[in-house]
């Protein structure tokens, strides 16, 4: 779709870059920039309300994480989810899910494992009610909580740059009835994490990001 005519909320600028950054990449993964859209950086500041150098430096950014494809004196488009670029990030997603959970297990509170179970709940009912939003929101939450008190930066930083690219995705998979049977995996992975057994908790963790299906896999 276009861009819209109506200026965003105002950015503070102390986060100005990791903003424009934010609001692109949330863009683009919930539809709002569709694939194969032209993206003008003045349009985009224009929409922002900021100046060009930080859109240019986001497009940067969204172009490593393979969100958009950058053609040199030519145009910058969103990118088509591709399968590859899907399975790739899978895995790498997975991967660095089942690492967290490996190291977060043993400092996992009450607190902490409650944060989880009500946040699968929440899950439920979104996916119930077919709220994609509300169930990528949840969904987040969970597995944040394990990344948080693992506390890997390398980890936290790799996530950071491919989970956009599984999630344009998910939004196509938590809007069927695929999306219900990462309930169960969750309850798993929680009572697993309650239990202590860190090295069964990772393994379903890293089956549980690594069970989203590519186009080709999903049929």
């Amino acid at each position: 779709m276009p861009i819209p005519a109506e200026p965003a909320a105002a950015i503070d600028r102390r986060l100005l870059r990791d903003d424009v950054y934010r609001r692109l990449r949330d863009a683009i993964v919930e539809g709002q920039l569709a694939p194969g859209e032209q993206l003008r950086d003045g349009e985009l500041a224009t929409w922002l309300g900021v100046s060009r150098t930080p859109v240019r430096e986001a497009l940067l950014r969204l172009g490593e994480a393979g969100l958009v494809v950058a053609r040199p004196g030519r145009s910058t488009t969103v990118s088509s989810i591709e399968e590859r670029d899907v399975r790739d990030a899978r895995d790498v997603v997975a991967a660095m899910h089942e690492v967290a959970v490996r190291e977060a297990v043993a400092g996992l509170t009450e607190t902490d494992l409650a944060a989880m179970r009500a946040a699968n709940g929440r899950f439920h009912a979104a996916v119930q009610h077919g709220d994609v939003d509300a169930a990528l929101a949840a969904d987040d939450e969970l597995h944040g909580v394990p990344v948080v008190v693992a506390a890997n930066r390398a980890v936290a930083v790799v996530l950071e740059q491919f989970t956009p690219v599984l999630r344009r995705a998910e939004r196509l998979r938590f809007s069927t009835l695929g999306g219900r049977a990462s309930v169960a995996r969750h309850e798993e992975l929680i009572d697993l994490c309650a239990a202590g057994d860190a090295g069964r908790a990772a393994a379903v963790a890293f089956d549980t990001w690594h069970s989203l299906p590519t186009a080709r896999e999903g049929g």
